[in-house]
């Protein structure tokens, strides 16, 4: 990734700025960037055509990066920002510039260069980071919950304990206000892919003995680009080892999304990351798979979804993360899934009103 010799920093601005930005400042930084990407182009004639589309993803790093859905350490976005920022310096490089060359321009020119050599660097330090990660780290967040799990009791009552088991969307749900008399696990951490609570079956559900796991996974995934044959191998894993250890599975669907809040906050276009037909999509693969392995399927979608297929506005103040009105109706849909997997367990009230 490094420029020609051209478009070496000059060493005094280097002087001023030496360190990289951190990930809390990759928006500002890269708006700056693409700020004076704008600025150099209208300086140099045929850059305003040629730089537009390096420019317009500069931009789309920025948004992104503002996104709910993306972490300030996601190193696609960035790298797709360096690419873009060296690309553009060598055109400058290339292309004539007019004579004289105004001041200005030059001087905006040469902060460009620093803010690339910046941008490098920190990518440098995000993949260095994630490498580290990856090879000992915790990826799946078994920490979260290890005293939890050393400290649970045990079944309240026989196959009544019931482990949730998901994402944010389970993570911020008081199952002990919705659910008083019930032993329901919550073992749901914000931000995780199937793949990461497959790899929590063993630690977060096998090892607390419930009597079924109830799963709502998958609207990460399709916000990372996670294909859909990767989640249904996924979740398929999952089913598996739950009935390999007589744990009743019990899916839900991918709750619908929504861009109503838009005007609100940029970050709150849900649609860009999920598009409603994906989760459409796996949502009707998950009833088909629920249908031929026997399983129960909660359908949030459905009780959630306006007459256009996105989340109601009143459920969500982000069009995604359900409020207090949202999980509300999610309580009766989950409790009447779970009442049909382990009837012996359901309340006399509830058998007798079927």
């Amino acid at each position: 990734m490094r420029l020609a010799v051209g478009l070496v920093m000059p060493a005094l601005l280097l002087a001023q700025a030496v360190q990289p930005p951190a990930p809390s400042q990759f928006p500002k930084h890269i708006d700056r960037g693409a700020q004076l990407m704008e600025s150099v182009s209208v300086a140099i004639p045929d850059m305003i055509r040629a730089g537009a589309p390096l420019v317009e993803i500069a931009k789309q790093a920025k948004r992104s990066y503002e996104s709910p859905d993306i972490r300030t350490d996601d190193s696609r976005v960035l790298l797709g920002y360096v690419n873009a920022l060296r690309v553009f310096l060598m055109l400058t490089e290339a292309l004539p510039k007019p004579i004289p060359f105004p001041a200005e321009a030059d001087r905006q020119l040469a902060e460009l260069r620093v803010n690339y050599s910046l941008a490098e660097s920190a990518l440098r330090l995000v993949l260095d980071s994630k490498e580290a990660t990856a090879l000992g780290a915790d990826w799946d967040d078994y920490k979260r919950y290890a005293e939890a799990n050393r400290n649970v009791a045990p079944p309240a009552a026989p196959n009544g304990r019931v482990v949730f088991l998901g994402d944010s969307i389970t993570d911020g749900w008081r199952l002990n206000e919705y659910f008083p008399d019930r032993d329901f696990v919550n073992r749901g951490i914000s931000g995780q892919i199937t793949g990461q609570m497959l790899g929590r079956m063993k630690a977060d559900v096998i090892d607390l003995h419930p009597a079924a796991v109830f799963i709502l996974a998958g609207t990460n995934d399709i916000a990372r680009g996670v294909p859909d044959l990767t989640i249904q191998h996924h979740l398929t894993m999952i089913a598996d080892l739950a009935e390999a250890h007589k744990i009743k599975p019990i899916f839900a669907s991918i709750l619908p999304i929504s861009d109503y809040h838009k005007a609100v906050n940029p970050r709150y276009e849900m649609s860009r990351m999920r598009p409603p037909g994906r989760v459409v999509a796996l949502n009707n693969w998950l009833r088909t798979f629920c249908q031929a392995r026997g399983f129960v399927f909660a359908d949030y979608f459905v009780a959630l979804a306006d007459d256009k297929g996105f989340l109601k506005p009143e459920y969500a103040e982000d069009g995604l993360h359900p409020n207090g009105s949202g999980y509300r109706l999610m309580a009766p849909v989950a409790y009447e899934a779970i009442n049909k997997a382990l009837p012996q367990a359901a309340p006399a009230a509830v058998r007798r009103r079927k």
